[in-house]
Formats: C-alpha cells, sequence, structure tokens
C-alpha cells in the first residue's frame, strides 16, 4: 500500500503494476488525507469536473505529501492548465478529451521541458521552490506521468496514431462519456461500448502502453481487471460518502 520510496509513479505505472485509487472531486485536504489513509494506491484529483481551481489542488498535495501520489485531470489541454498542474508537484497529469495525434503530441510537449519539449519554467511547489529547481528539472521529465483519456468515439477511431506518439504513458478510458459520443448514454455494457474499448485496449498493448480506467465501485471496474487495465479509479469521495450515509441509515430505519 501507499508510495515504495525507491520507484517513482510513473515507473511504478510503466512496469504494469496494478495502482488502485479513486477519484476526488471536493477541494478538500482532508477529504485527501482520508483516502490516502485509507490505503489508495493513488488519487485521481479531477479539476475538470470537480469544484477546483487551479490553486485548490495544491493543498490536497500538501496533505498527503510523499504517502499518496496525486495525478490532476486538468480541465482541457491546454498549456496553461498542464503546466499550473505539474507545477504544484503532481506525480503527473490526466488529459481529457484527446481525440487526435496531434492533440497528443501538443500535450506531451507541453508535460516536458526542453529537450523533449516545451514546457515552461518557473519556481513553484515542485522546484522545492526554488531550493530544489535544478534537481526537478533533472528529474521531471522522467518521473511526471502523462495519461490521456480517449472518451469520444473520434478519440477511438484515431487511438492507433494516438498511441504511436512518445512520451504517453498510459491511455485513460472513459466509459460513461464514451458511450454519450456514441448516442448511447450511459449504457456502459452495451456491445458497441465494449467494441470501442477494446479498440483502444488493443492500440494502448500494441504501442506498450498502460491501460487506465474509472468505475462507479469495484463492480464496475472489476471486467477491466481481466482485460489488462491497470490504472484504476473506483468510485469517489461523495459516492462513498453518499453510500456510507444512506447504508447506516437504512440500517436503523430498517430498510
Amino acid at each position: 500500500m501507499g508510495m515504495s520510496m525507491d520507484r517513482t509513479f510513473r515507473q511504478r505505472l510503466r512496469a504494469g503494476e496494478r495502482l488502485i485509487g479513486t477519484l476526488v472531486s471536493l477541494p478538500s485536504p482532508e477529504i485527501a488525507e482520508v483516502l490516502a489513509a485509507a490505503g489508495c494506491d493513488w488519487l485521481f484529483i479531477d479539476a475538470e469536473h470537480g469544484a477546483f481551481e487551479p490553486a485548490q489542488a495544491q493543498p490536497l498535495l500538501q496533505a498527503v505529501g510523499d504517502r499518496c501520489p496525486c495525478l490532476i485531470r486538468v480541465p482541457a489541454g491546454g498549456e496553461v492548465a498542464i503546466k499550473k498542474a505539474l507545477d504544484t508537484g503532481a506525480a503527473g497529469v490526466i488529459v481529457p478529451q484527446v481525440n487526435t495525434a496531434e492533440q497528443a503530441a501538443r500535450v506531451i510537449a507541453w508535460s516536458k521541458f526542453p529537450p523533449q519539449g516545451t514546457r515552461g519554467v518557473g519556481i513553484a511547489r515542485a522546484h522545492g521552490y526554488g531550493h530544489g529547481f535544478a534537481d526537478y528539472v533533472a528529474r521531471a521529465n522522467e518521473e511526471t506521468a502523462v495519461v490521456l483519456q480517449i472518451e469520444h468515439i473520434d478519440g477511438v477511431r484515431n487511438v492507433r496514431d494516438i498511441a504511436r506518439v512518445p512520451g504517453i504513458d498510459a491511455l485513460f478510458i472513459g466509459p460513461y462519456d464514451l458511450s454519450a459520443s456514441m448516442g448511447r448514454t450511459g449504457q456502459v455494457d452495451d456491445p458497441e461500448v465494449h467494441k470501442a474499448i477494446a479498440t483502444v485496449r488493443d492500440a494502448a498493448l500494441a504501442a506498450g502502453l498502460k491501460l487506465g480506467v474509472f468505475g462507479v465501485g469495484a463492480g464496475a471496474v472489476k471486467p477491466h481487471l481481466a482485460q489488462g487495465f491497470t490504472l484504476i479509479a473506483a468510485g469517489c469521495d461523495t459516492i462513498f460518502l453518499g453510500n456510507g450515509a444512506r447504508q447506516t441509515l437504512a440500517a436503523l430505519r430498517g430498510e
């Protein structure tokens, strides 16, 4: 459980270790602490759909420290959002709605310092506020994980080209958004949706990339484990809170 100090999150991801975490949608350091203490391998900090401004993810990273690596899902695949997320000291970024190889190449460029990319250099938490600057810049390209979300049928159609872009660590499937883009909103068990997911899986494995997926609970995620998915986000803070409350109330009301 938790982070093994001798290997970075990116190394563990690329080695194919099964990393089970959960999604954090509320900008609460305490919630991040609770989930890290529960034994999550990683936290999916959702700055796309969650109630996060750019500055609000950093206190969650500060709260969990080295105990639990955090990936920040940025609001969109824009340069500023990626730069800000990485400057907080996140273990990496999850970039939504990547539909073309050109988009993927831009994301990699913005996530990596020269010569590999064009990531801008600033002084921030990731750099030890200046003190660890040279060390961080030297290590960052090797240690920063870049995960691209394939969550639209256009991305599925282009996934073989996307997967061949150098620098990607994993492709992450958003089954709910993917089903919606196919005119089958929420029908994540529809055969056509399954076929689209299999297409992404085959392209990722052929390119040596890892596979990630989100599901609302263990049941939604388990079938993907057997399919070779290793970067797992199961449930989220609000779902856990709501379900726990409902179960307790039902038990006391005899429902």
